[in-house]
């Protein structure tokens, strides 16, 4: 069942992006650029996914558990550290130079869409090194 639920909810999301313009590049670029060819619009997909966002963990964290699982998977940890902040930083470099972050990039896929051929194999080959690494968290910056 829980599986079901993970793929009904992941075509959901899917079919958001798509339906937002999120899985197209241009327009993540276009946000970004300020100065440039500004485009507001995703500003509006951000609000309404925080706002989506904020009444879902209003309703779930108020429950004991949640519906398909024994228990909260929540991060361990609340420090912001060095590992932290360096893939953050990665991760907003990529984003901006690609227009991808990884939601976007894996349902641009079937669409074949420039670049993801390129990025999609190479996050997953950066998750896998971060995974091998396993780096040691370090002190609160």
């Amino acid at each position: 069942m829980g599986l079901l639920v993970n793929v009904l909810a992941g075509l959901l999301f899917g079919l958001g992006l798509l339906i937002s313009g999120m899985a197209d590049p241009a327009k993540v670029q276009n946000f970004l650029d300020v100065f440039g060819t500004w485009d507001p619009s995703l500003a509006f997909v951000m609000a309404g996914a925080v706002a989506t966002a904020l009444v879902g963990y209003r309703f779930s964290l108020g429950r004991p558990a949640p519906l398909l699982s024994p228990q909260f998977a929540l991060p361990a940890s609340e420090k912001i550290d060095r590992r932290l902040m360096l893939g953050a930083g990665l991760f907003g470099v990529g984003w901006g130079l690609t227009g991808f972050c990884p939601g976007p990039a894996v349902v641009s896929i079937p669409l074949l869409a420039p670049g993801t051929m390129a990025l999609v194999p190479a996050m997953l080959g950066g998750i896998a090194l971060a995974r091998s690494l396993r780096l040691p968290r370090s002190a609160p910056a």
